[in-house]
């Protein structure tokens, strides 16, 4: 049976790219394996620099004082890194869920953070708005998209100072001027490829502005200088999402995959809402593309309902313990026809109910 994969991550990845990443790990070069290969080699190294130079061009930063590096420790590094790297006096915080949340947490290590607005009075269901962030600030950090909760910022601020995006759930996902932010981290396993890399993409000139010393490690100047290459990287999840993102190209990019990602959130929303059984869980002007939180009215029918989907060869639909009910994770790769499924699977519950 077919298994529809709404999992919120390690996610669903094209079947082309499964392929080719299981091929590689068997002979990449000449009968050696991709996972044997020397991290140094020509055939490696190209892999590195067209994926680099790929997720530039996506985004459409080529020429602009921008470069990206593929590190490793998930965006929880980069909560950490960010502050390093940055963080020289105060920082304004964006706290729309529990990323953001562990964002400022570690933030706050080094010196005063100010969360210049927050949704948790409301447990997140929302994007709070109208806020000011003050131009003495040394940057301003946001998460685009939060997938425990199924918020997504629709707009983003004018920012009078550099601006830095967590875009871990939502990166290539939809078009946006990705001009206007300083400095952009992902983990891979979103819409990218497997956990093990996380992305970075990074605007030269705000560099090297702190006072502090900066851990060899934890340092993006020097991740930089080497290419991405200071240490040995996760071999595999580079190439494996340097595949992702020339299926992405070759599809017609982002405003491609946007306008699937469109239908699919939007067949999902319309079932959420006409359905009795079913209650979204998220504002409806800041429902996420890519993750749909939503319960059911009667908790009587979980078990049935449960039953149903999994039948259907649904898998990862569970929601967080956070919010409780279900979340549809609707990354880059999963098909329309996955959607389609569910939304039967929901519409015959109710036919029974």
């Amino acid at each position: 049976m077919k298994k529809h994969n709404f999992s919120a991550g390690p996610c669903v990845l094209p079947q082309e790219v499964l392929k080719k990443a299981a091929d590689a790990v068997l002979d990449f070069d000449n009968g050696l394996s991709l996972i044997e290969i020397s991290h140094r080699s020509k055939p490696f190294v190209d892999v590195m620099e067209n994926a680099r130079a790929l997720v530039l061009e996506l985004l459409g930063l080529e020429g602009k004082g921008y470069k990206a590096l593929f590190l490793q420790g998930g965006a929880s590094t980069q909560f950490l890194m960010v502050a390093l790297n940055l963080l020289e006096k105060r920082a304004g915080y964006l706290n729309t869920g529990t990323w953001a949340n562990k964002a400022i947490k570690e933030a706050k290590i080094f010196d005063d953070v100010y969360e210049v607005a927050s949704s948790k009075n409301a447990n997140y269901n929302y994007i709070p708005k109208g806020y000011e962030i003050p131009s003495e600030y040394d940057y301003f950090h946001c998460t685009s998209n939060n997938t425990i909760f199924g918020t997504q910022m629709k707009e983003f601020p004018k920012c009078p100072i550099p601006m830095v995006c967590d875009m871990s759930s939502d990166i290539f996902s939809r078009q946006l001027d990705f001009s206007k932010f300083d400095l952009i981290y992902a983990g891979a396993q979103k819409n990218m490829g497997p956990a093990g890399a996380t992305l970075v993409v990074v605007r030269e000139e705000i560099l090297g502005k702190v006072s502090r010393h900066i851990p060899s490690m934890m340092d993006y100047k020097i991740h930089l200088n080497k290419s991405s290459m200071f240490n040995t990287p996760p071999v595999f999840a580079v190439y494996t999402s340097m595949l992702t993102l020339e299926w992405l190209k070759n599809l017609g990019g982002i405003p491609a995959i946007e306008e699937l990602n469109e239908k699919k959130s939007t067949l999902m929303y319309s079932e959420i809402d006409i359905n009795p059984l079913f209650k979204g869980y998220a504002a409806k002007e800041d429902r996420s593309t890519m993750n749909a939180t939503f319960t059911l009215e009667n908790d009587d029918l979980k078990e049935t309902f449960d039953t149903m989907w999994k039948e259907a060869g649904i898998n990862g639909l569970n929601g967080h313990r956070s919010v409780g009910g279900y979340r549809a994770s609707m990354y880059n790769a999963l098909h329309l026809d996955s959607v389609k499924t569910l939304v039967e699977v929901m519409s015959e519950l109710e036919r029974k109910a």
